[in-house]
C-alpha cells in the first residue's frame, strides 16, 4: 500500500482554521506561534477570529493555509507518520515541499507570504477574475476560451480539477464571455470565484517574474519522496526539476486531474488531505471513486489516526 499526502490551497480557508489544533497539540501551537514570529500581521487572530473579509485577501489566506497544513503535518510526523508521496494544489505545493524536506518551514513561509504580496499586487495592476465550468469536457472549454479571447483581453484554463471541472481564468470581460459560452455549449453549471485576481494566467506574468528572482535566491533540497508538481503533473525529486516547476505554477494551468491520474497509475492508493477542508478529496473521488481518501486537518480527524496507527495523542497544549 503506497500512501499519499495531499495538501490543499486557496479555497480551503474558513474562519476558526487551526484553532482546535492549538488548542490540542504542542506542535501545532508551535508552529502557529514561530509563524506569527515571521510575518508582518496577526496570523492567530485573523485565522481564528476572522473576519472573513480579511481572511479571504490573498496576502492572509495563503500564509494561513500553509501554517495551517503544516501545523496538521508536524502532528502526523511526531508520531512516525510514514508516506511515500505529496503532491499539493497551486499554494499547497509549498506544503508538499516542505513536507518532502525540500524546503524547510521558515524559508517556505516567506515564499508563501511574498507569493501572496506577488499576486495580490499583479491582480491590482491586471485586474482578473476566475470562473468553474462543471459539465464540459477539457477541449472544449479549450475552445470556448480562445474564441472568447481578443486582442486586448484573455481567458483560458487555470484548474484541470477533475472530470467535468475545469475553471478558467483571465480579464472580467474575457472570462465573462466565455462563460456565456459554456453556458450556451451546454455546461451544467458555470460560478464566478471570488478571488483577486487571474491566478495561473498570463496576467500573473508580473508576479511570477518577479517571484522567480526571490527563488533562485533559495536553496532547495532532494525531495526525500517523489512531489506530483502542479505544472507538469509529473513526479519530481530533483531541485532544479522542483524549482522550473515552481517558477512556470503562477502563470501555468495547475494540472490537478493529470497529476493524481500520475499517482494513481504509480500505485498510490490512500490519500490523506493535510490541512483546511476536504477540497482536494472531493475532486478524488471524482477522478476515482475506488480511491481511498482520509481527511487530516482538524483535532478529532488526527486524533483518530494517531489512535488507529496504535499511538498515545499527545497533550493539550498550554
Amino acid at each position: 500500500m503506497a500512501t499519499a499526502l495531499l495538501f490543499p490551497g486557496q479555497g480551503s480557508q474558513y474562519v476558526g482554521m487551526g484553532k482546535d489544533l492549538v488548542q490540542n497539540f504542542p506542535a501545532a501551537a508551535e508552529t502557529f506561534a514561530r509563524a506569527e514570529e515571521l510575518l508582518d500581521f496577526p496570523l492567530r487572530s485573523i485565522c481564528f477570529e476572522g473576519p472573513e473579509e480579511l481572511l479571504v485577501q490573498t496576502r492572509y489566506t495563503q500564509p494561513a493555509i500553509f501554517v495551517h497544513s503544516v501545523a496538521a503535518l508536524r502532528v502526523l510526523q511526531d508520531t512516525g507518520f510514514e508516506f511515500h508521496g505529496v503532491a499539493g494544489h497551486s499554494l499547497g505545493e509549498y506544503t508538499a515541499l516542505v513536507a518532502a524536506g525540500v524546503l524547510d518551514f521558515e524559508t517556505a513561509l516567506k515564499l508563501v507570504a511574498e507569493r501572496g504580496r506577488q499576486m495580490q499586487e499583479a491582480g491590482q495592476r491586471n485586474p482578473g477574475t476566475m470562473a468553474a465550468v462543471l459539465g464540459l469536457e477539457p477541449v472544449e472549454v479549450e475552445r470556448i476560451c480562445l474564441q472568447a479571447r481578443t486582442d486586448t483581453e484573455w481567458v483560458g484554463p487555470a484548474n484541470y480539477n477533475a472530470p467535468g471541472q475545469i475553471v478558467i481564468s483571465g480579464s472580467p470581460g474575457a472570462v465573462q464571455r466565455a462563460a456565456e459560452l459554456a453556458r450556451e455549449a451546454g455546461a451544467k453549471r458555470v460560478v464566478m470565484l471570488s478571488v483577486s485576481g487571474a491566478f495561473h494566467s498570463p496576467l500573473m506574468a508580473p508576479a511570477a517574474e518577479r517571484f522567480a528572482e526571490i527563488l533562485a535566491e533559495v536553496k532547495l533540497s532532494p525531495a526525500r519522496v517523489p512531489v506530483y508538481c502542479n505544472a507538469t503533473s509529473a513526479p519530481a525529486r530533483d531541485p532544479q526539476e522542483l524549482r522550473q516547476a515552481l517558477e512556470k505554477q503562477l502563470s501555468s494551468p495547475v494540472l490537478w486531474e493529470p497529476a493524481m491520474r500520475r499517482m494513481l497509475a504509480d500505485g498510490f492508493d490512500t490519500f490523506y488531505e493535510v490541512g483546511p477542508g476536504s477540497v482536494l478529496l472531493g475532486l478524488l473521488r471524482r477522478i476515482d471513486r475506488e480511491a481511498k481518501g482520509v481527511s487530516a486537518g482538524r483535532a478529532e480527524e488526527l486524533r483518530q489516526l494517531i489512535e488507529q496507527m496504535g499511538k498515545k495523542p499527545p497533550g493539550v497544549s498550554a
